[in-house]
C-alpha cells in the first residue's frame, strides 16, 4: 500500500519527461527536463521497491542505488532552471555542483558517510543520515535556492507571455522544494514521507504551464510568426493609402471651389498629408516586423554568404533606411572618421544598426535631452563601429544582462529583449566583440570591435543565417 503512491509518481515524471523530450526535440531545456524527470522517476521507483522490501540487506542494496539519483537530484533540478532561464554564466556553478553530487555518489556505494544504515519504520526501511548528510543538505539548499532567484529575477523582467510562464514553473519548484521534508525521515522522524505528495503537485503545474502556457516555447518564435502574418494587413493598408493619395487631392479641391461650410484650412491641409502619413506608418510597421524577424532567427544564422564590405556603406544605408520619426533624425550626428572593411554581411549589419539607433533614440527621448553619435575608426590592428548617446543610460543592475536574450525592461513600450542579444550574435559571427559602457543619466555606449581587413575562418560551432535566404528587408 504505502509503494503505491511513489510508483504512480515515478510512471508519471518519466513519461511526461519522455513525452516532452519526443514532442519538443532534444535542446539544452527539454534535455535538462528529461534529466530531471528521470531523477525524479529513479528515486521514486526505488522507494517504492524499498517499501515492499522485508530483507535488511536487499533493502540496504536499494537505498544505495536509489539515493545516488537523490544526490543529483538538485543538481539537476538547477541546471533545468538555468536552462530555461538562459542564464548562461551559472554553467560553472551547474558543474561544479554536479561534482560534488559525483563526490558524494562515490561515498555513499563506498562508506557510510553519507548514509549510515536503516531506519525501520512502520512504512518499510528508510536511509539513515550519515555525517556527511548536512553537507549535500547545505548544497541542496544553496542550488535551489539559486534556481528559484534566476526564476524569480528572470520573470520580473520578461516580457509577458513568458513571465507568465515562468511563474508557474516559479511556484512548481517552491512546492517541489517543499518534498525536502522527508529529509526528516534520514534523522528519525517516523511518518510517512509526504513529498511524493509535493512532487506529484509540482508535475500538475510544470504541466499546466507546458500544455497550456507552451513553458518551452521560444516567444521569439511566436512573435515572428504573428509579425509575419501581419505583413498581408499591412500591404493591403499601403494600397489603401496610395489610392487615397491619387484621389483625395481632387476631392479637396473641388470641396474648396464649392466653398461649403464645415470644415477649417487646418483640416483640409491635415486631410491632403493623411495618405503620406499612413504611408510612413506602414513603413515602420514593416520595419519593425523585418527587425522581429531578424531577431528570431538569430539562432539560426549562417555565414555562407559573407563577403567583405565598407563599413561606412553600412551606415550611411542605415541611416537612410531607418524610420525616424519627426525631429529625430537632427539628434544622431556621424563621425565617419576612417573606413574600414569587415568580413560578414552587409544586411546583417545594418540590422544590427538599426537596433542600435532605435535604442540610442530610446534612451534620448526618454531623458528628454542628448544626441545620438555614430562613428568609425582604426585602432591599432582593431577597427570599431561605435554608437553612443547622452540619454538616460542603464541602470547598473541591468547593465551585466542587456546582451541576455528575452531580457527587457522596457515591457509598456514592446520591448522583447532581443534587440542586443541579436547584435552580439551577428558581430560574433564577424569575428568581432561588442561591449557596452553606461553611466545612468550621463551616457550609453555601444562599441563594436572587428578583426583586421583579412577573410577570418568561421567558428566552428556558429550557426548563422543567411541573409538573404532569410531575412526579408525592409523597403
Amino acid at each position: 500500500m504505502y509503494s503505491l503512491l511513489p510508483a504512480v509518481v515515478s510512471a508519471l515524471f518519466i513519461s511526461y519527461g519522455a513525452y516532452v523530450l519526443h514532442s519538443r526535440g532534444a535542446n539544452r531545456v527539454s534535455v535538462t527536463f528529461f534529466l530531471l524527470c528521470i531523477t525524479t522517476f529513479l528515486w521514486q521507483a526505488a522507494w517504492a521497491v524499498l517499501f515492499q522490501t522485508e530483507d535488511a540487506d536487499i533493502a540496504w542494496r536499494i537505498v544505495q542505488a536509489g539515493y545516488v539519483p537523490i544526490l543529483f537530484l538538485p543538481t539537476a533540478l538547477y541546471h533545468f532552471i538555468t536552462e530555461l532561464t538562459r542564464r548562461h554564466g551559472d554553467r560553472r556553478l551547474v558543474y561544479a555542483s554536479y561534482g560534488l553530487s559525483a563526490v558524494l555518489a562515490v561515498l555513499l556505494l563506498g562508506t557510510d558517510w553519507v548514509v549510515a544504515g536503516l531506519y525501520p519504520y512502520f512504512f518499510g526501511y528508510y536511509p539513515m543520515a550519515g555525517v556527511l548528510h548536512p553537507l549535500y543538505l547545505a548544497q541542496t539548499v544553496a542550488v535551489v535556492g539559486r534556481a528559484v532567484a534566476l526564476l524569480y529575477l528572470r520573470q520580473e523582467v520578461a516580457v509577458s507571455t513568458e513571465r507568465t510562464r515562468l511563474r508557474y514553473c516559479l511556484f512548481s519548484i517552491l512546492i517541489y522544494f517543499a518534498a525536502a521534508v522527508d529529509y526528516l525521515c534520514n534523522y528519525g522522524v517516523e511518518f510517512y514521507p509526504p513529498g511524493v505528495l509535493c512532487i506529484a503537485c509540482s508535475l500538475g503545474l510544470i504541466a499546466q504551464a507546458m500544455v497550456r502556457h507552451n513553458l518551452l516555447a521560444d516567444p521569439m518564435a511566436a512573435a515572428a510568426t504573428i509579425a509575419h502574418e501581419v505583413r498581408t494587413p499591412l500591404a493591403t493598408i499601403r494600397s489603401q493609402s496610395r489610392v487615397l493619395a491619387r484621389s483625395l487631392p481632387e476631392l479637396i479641391a473641388g470641396y474648396q471651389r464649392s466653398e461649403a461650410p464645415g470644415l477649417a484650412p487646418e483640416q483640409l491641409r491635415y486631410l491632403s498629408e493623411i495618405a503620406t502619413h499612413i504611408e510612413a506608418e506602414v513603413a515602420r510597421s514593416n520595419f519593425i516586423v523585418d527587425m522581429l524577424l531578424a531577431s528570431a532567427r538569430a539562432g539560426t544564422l549562417q555565414c555562407d554568404d559573407f563577403a567583405l564590405h565598407s563599413v561606412r556603406k553600412c551606415i550611411e544605408e542605415a541611416i537612410a533606411c531607418y524610420p525616424f520619426a519627426e525631429a529625430e533624425r537632427e539628434r544622431v550626428a556621424l563621425l565617419l572618421r576612417e573606413d574600414f572593411s569587415f568580413y560578414g554581411s552587409d544586411t546583417l549589419l545594418v540590422y544590427v544598426l538599426y537596433n542600435l539607433l532605435k535604442n540610442a533614440l530610446h534612451a534620448v527621448k526618454a531623458a528628454g535631452r542628448g544626441g545620438v553619435t555614430v562613428e568609425c575608426f582604426r585602432e591599432g590592428e582593431q577597427n570599431w563601429l561605435v554608437v553612443a548617446d547622452t540619454g538616460q543610460g542603464i541602470p547598473p543592475d541591468v547593465l551585466p544582462h542587456v546582451f541576455d536574450p528575452y531580457y527587457s525592461t522596457r515591457h509598456s513600450s514592446g520591448g522583447t529583449g532581443m534587440g542586443l542579444a541579436f547584435c552580439k550574435k551577428v558581430v560574433n559571427a564577424f569575428g568581432g566583440s561588442i561591449r557596452v559602457e553606461s553611466e545612468p543619466g550621463l551616457f550609453t555606449r555601444l562599441s563594436l570591435s572587428f578583426p583586421g581587413e583579412r577573410k577570418p575562418r568561421p567558428r566552428a560551432r556558429e550557426i548563422y543565417l543567411s541573409p538573404r535566404a532569410a531575412i526579408v528587408q525592409a523597403k
